[in-house]
């Protein structure tokens, strides 16, 4: 028989042991609030030891003849993705906290709450560790040397160097072969790619030559040419006889036998590396090619479609680099200098060419009236601060003397009239552009909408407009942009008055000028001006933007001497409760903005303005009748959404008579309006906006919606209808349509409350580009998208293929959303309140856009611990990114 053993071991040590594991695994979860508070507290230690060891590394690197150990390196580089995974742990610390329950002691989901906090703990660990290891007593060695050229360059601060860093990764990546970096003007390109070209001296071995070529907006090809042969030692007379073929051939026969970097600075326009003889960077090869612009436009001509954008410093970072410039020794000649100096950066937006000309302009000033004079100037009047012009605006011009054609450069010195940090909005910004006559009215308003975002995106791609992240629908201009498109406005400082822009600055009266007749363009918007008396001569005066002002009172002699005034923008003086007459004398008016005033009657010398195309009078609370308004027979644009005028028949008349009329936005709250407007093809096809409100269901008990093809905004309030149809009949022109085919294929945004009779929105079916959904304070609103219905239409059509954001509000009958869980590729947002029978969400683990986070909230905690997801999966991917939200109504 084989051998026998036994293990004894005491019972209360095994009671004990076990006792201690079930111990530290609970601790997991009832010490989770006070784990996260030790990991956030070490977290704040280790990004302090690594700013340390960065600061350490820029001083002793700035000499070129040290470099950075490889532990420091690897040390660096595990902050980093510890960084990383600390940000994405803390993302969903709100949900986990949230999760627990019995004061801590217990969780809703122990299996998730346990493998939190045990990667909280893991993860405390781990920064502890690294913290710890962040002590170097030597972090640089001597630099070996390398075929590279050092250029000496500036010493950058710490946001440049994580900049720095990323650029360097990416273009070291085995598949990446070429780095575009683009960027404003002035913004830190060449300073990075410069970095970038003296590192490589310090890597053994990698690459046999880096080459730097600045190529500049005037260079050729046999210039690039040339560069690259000194550095890989070609050239000499016979070279002068050879064209740029023979050249580029010899230049290949170089290249390809070696491992090389192109670095390629400040580029306009494509380089064309075959016509130059650069073989191309591939993987196979393991050649790299970086290069700078002020376009992104060029990246991609280059073949670069993720390019890398050089962005301005943030606000502690620039206030770094102010700092240095300016120097210890004037920031403590006086206690109130700092925070001037603060102010002072401020207006530079982060842009380091203009930190470090400003900050050095201001070394010497140690006395508190020479601070506050420089704010005040560059408040009033930038182009007057001492090195603005010189370094700073002539710099940022190139980028607009590299814009294509007159008319760019018009729409994009228009951009300066806004407020600093004015967020633009860009289809009221083309409408400006085509009354101005930037864009010819007479091509069709959807081909100059298209023309218009085609320029929004060209300067904005140039790095002269900057686009909202978030709200893509807006822009607005870098300060100190904004400068040099307001000194070129004014002939490059020779003729100020040219164009007077003093918006935003508190203003209480209109400025004094010396000459009215050379003025061209006035911004006034944004102030605090509560009365225009005085009369000028303003012959050349084309442009007035007046808009949110405390405007009371206009003179009758303020219009009269204004003859070619092209634009006028009154807009948000809500105290302006009448016009003169004698607006009549603005006889080349094509665009008039009235919007959000007071005014209760136009004056009848409006309806003699008959160059007018655009004319805005929504939101008026107190506009009784525009009866005349046929009279403008040339109006493309009229607003009269939200205002008080009551759509009559009379009026619909008036605007059928409108032959050039191209959009138009209004609300019908008239059945005996409702039927024949929308039985006029004419008017339905100009709608862009309509609002529905107070139709009683004894008068509209079914709302039939024709085809709106030009349709954004679809608002129904406090209706009566029971249900909401399609028309389906068509026109001869489009016989062969099929029935399916998107009846309101622009609509975008509706919004719907307070229809009672309503049970569902099927008809949201032919509304293929809807982005933004609201339907609230409806209770017997059953179905979003009825399922019957929807195979009556179409068993094709699938809903809400481009919604990004859904908000269900007080629907107490509201039971599904659609029937079958939907793909939402485009769905970031769906906010449910009051909505108890609501039990499941169209969604499976796949729905939702991939990589990304659907944030769902909810307004009673009940309600989504009663939500039946499809399966676990799904549960999975969202549970974690519901928050409780309460909306105030």
């Amino acid at each position: 028989m084989g051998g026998c053993f036994s293990v004894s071991l005491p019972c209360d040590q095994v009671v004990s042991q076990f006792s201690q594991l079930l111990c530290v695994r609970g601790s997991y979860i009832h010490n989770l609030s006070k784990n996260l508070a030790s990991l956030q507290k070490a977290m704040r230690m280790l990004k302090a030891r690594q700013y340390d060891v960065i600061r350490r590394l820029e001083t002793e690197e700035f000499t070129g003849r040290q470099q950075r150990l490889s532990q420091v390196q690897v040390w660096l580089t595990s902050v980093l993705i510890i960084q990383n995974q600390f940000d994405d742990l803390l993302r969903s610390n709100e949900v986990e906290l949230q999760r627990l329950c019995l004061c801590g002691f217990c969780s809703k989901d122990l299996k998730l709450s346990y493998r939190y906090g045990k990667r909280v703990i893991m993860m405390l660990k781990e920064v502890e560790s690294l913290s710890s290891q962040g002590f170097f007593d030597v972090v640089s060695e001597a630099t070996p040397f390398a075929d590279v050229d050092e250029i000496p360059f500036q010493p950058t601060i710490v946001g440049q160097e994580i900049m720095l860093e990323k650029a360097w990764n990416r273009l070291m990546e085995d598949g990446s072969g070429i780095l575009g970096l683009y960027g404003m003007g002035g913004v830190g390109k060449t300073t990075l790619l410069t970095k970038i070209n003296n590192k490589f001296s310090k890597i053994d071995d990698r690459f046999d030559v880096v080459i730097w070529v600045v190529v500049s907006r005037s260079s050729t090809v046999r210039k690039i040419q040339r560069d690259i042969a000194e550095k890989v030692g070609l050239g000499g007379m016979e070279w002068s006889e050879k064209n740029d073929n023979q050249i580029a051939v010899d230049i290949h026969n170089v290249l390809r036998r070696r491992k090389f970097v192109l670095l390629l600075d400040d580029i306009w326009e494509k380089v064309n590396l075959k016509a130059v003889g650069v073989p191309y960077p591939s993987k196979d090869n393991g050649c790299k090619v970086a290069f700078t612009t002020r376009s992104r436009d060029v990246c991609g001509r280059m073949g670069v479609d993720d390019p890398m954008e050089v962005s301005c410093l943030q606000p502690e970072e620039s206030w770094d680099l102010f700092q240095m410039k300016v120097g210890k020794n004037t920031l403590g000649s006086h206690p109130d200098i700092p925070g001037l100096a603060r102010k002072v950066a401020r207006k530079c937006r982060g842009l380091p060419l203009a930190l470090n000309v400003i900050g050095e302009a201001m070394a010497c000033k140690r006395t508190v009236h020479e601070w506050c004079h420089a704010i005040d100037v560059l408040t009033s009047s930038a182009i007057d601060f001492s090195g603005m012009e010189d370094e700073i605006l002539h710099v940022l011009k190139y980028s607009y003397d590299n814009l294509n054609g007159e008319l760019m450069k018009s729409c994009f010195l228009y951009c300066s009239l806004f407020p600093e940090d004015y967020l633009i909005d860009k289809e009221g910004l083309v409408d400006y552009w085509i009354s101005e006559g930037f864009i010819n009215e007479k091509e069709g308003r959807e081909r100059n909408i298209n023309q218009g975002y085609e320029i929004i995106g060209t300067l904005v791609r140039a790095c002269l407009l900057l686009e909202e992240e978030r709200n893509k629908s807006n822009v607005k201009m870098h300060d100190v942009v904004r400068e040099m498109a307001l000194w070129i406005s004014s002939d490059l400082g020779k003729q100020k008055e040219k164009c007077i822009v003093r918006a935003g600055v508190g203003l209480r009266e209109v400025p004094k000028v010396k000459d009215w007749n050379t003025v061209r363009k006035i911004s006034l918007m944004n102030n605090e001006i509560e009365e225009i008396f005085d009369s000028h001569e303003c012959a050349a005066l084309t442009t007035l933007f007046l808009q949110k002002n405390d405007v009371v009172k206009i003179s009758a002699e303020f219009f009269r001497c204004m003859p070619h005034l092209v634009v006028l923008d009154l807009s948000e003086n809500q105290s302006l409760n009448e016009l003169p007459e004698e607006i009549s004398e603005l006889a080349s008016l094509r665009y008039f903005n009235l919007s959000y005033t007071c005014i209760h009657q136009l004056p009848v010398g409006l309806w003699t303005l008959k160059k007018l195309i655009h004319l805005n009078l929504e939101h008026m609370s107190s506009l009784g009748s525009i009866l005349g308004i046929s009279n403008l027979w040339n109006l493309r644009t009229l607003g009269l959404r939200d205002s008080r005028l009551l759509l009559d028949m009379s009026l619909v008349k008036e605007l059928q008579l409108l032959e050039h009329l191209e959009v138009i936005t209004l609300d019908i709250s008239s059945s005996l309006v409702a039927e024949p407007l929308l039985c006029s093809q004419r008017l339905v096809e100009c709608i862009k906006e309509v609002d529905f409100k107070y139709l009683k269901e004894e008068s509209v008990r079914v709302l039939t919606l024709p085809t709106m093809g030009n349709l954004r905004k679809l608002g129904i309030k406090r209706c009566g209808m029971r249900e909401i149809k399609i028309e389906r009949t068509t026109s001869s022109s489009s016989r062969n349509k099929s029935p399916t085919t998107p009846c309101f294929s622009n609509l975008s945004r509706v919004f719907i409350a307070k229809c009672h009779g309503l049970k569902d929105l099927t008809w949201l079916l032919f509304a293929p580009n809807l982005t933004f959904l609201e339907v609230g304070f409806s209770k017997e609103v059953e179905d979003i998208i009825s399922e019957e219905k929807a195979e009556e239409h179409s068993a094709t059509i699938v809903p809400f293929r481009k919604l990004e954001t859904l908000h269900l509000f007080e629907l107490r009958g509201l039971k599904r959303i659609y029937a079958k869980a939907l793909h939402f590729p485009c769905l970031k947002v769906i906010h449910v309140e009051k909505c108890e029978k609501l039990r499941k969400l169209p969604l499976d683990s796949k729905s939702g856009i991939a990589g990304e986070e659907l944030v769902i909230y909810y307004g009673e905690r009940e309600w989504i611990e009663r939500v039946e997801w499809e399966d676990q999966a799904t549960q999975l991917r969202f549970l974690p990114s519901s928050r409780w939200r309460w909306r105030e109504t």
